[in-house]
Order: structure tokens, then C-alpha cells, then sequence
């Protein structure tokens, strides 16, 4: 396989994950959305490298 095809797998099932909150519980996607709109900028870069890190973690322990 290759790494395009990967990649693009890999992004279609990040939306497919993405979209089943919003599909089961619209309200609460909704309030979370707008507590995610009072965040400020350091805080979410911090919680974006978090996910990041602990991401390619999980991902390095599965390969």
C-alpha cells in the first residue's frame, strides 16, 4: 500500500469519527463547539499538541 493511499485512508476515517458526535448528539456537539469558541489561542495549541503527541504515540506502540 501506498503512503498516499494510506494517508488518504487515514483521513477519511478521522472524518468518519469526527462526524459521529455531531450525528448523535447535535446539542451537545453544539455547546461543546461553543465552550471550544471561549478557549484562548495558547491553551488549544497546547491541547492540539497533546492530541498530536499522544497520537503518534499510540501510533508508533500499534506499528
Amino acid at each position: 500500500m501506498s503512503f498516499w493511499q494510506s494517508l488518504l485512508q487515514a483521513i477519511c476515517l478521522m472524518l468518519v469519527l469526527e462526524g459521529i458526535i455531531p450525528f448523535l448528539a447535535p446539542d451537545r456537539w453544539r455547546n461543546m463547539a461553543k465552550m471550544l469558541a471561549q478557549v484562548d489561542d495558547r491553551s488549544m495549541r497546547i491541547m492540539g499538541l497533546v492530541s498530536m503527541l499522544i497520537g503518534a504515540g499510540l501510533l508508533f506502540l500499534i506499528r
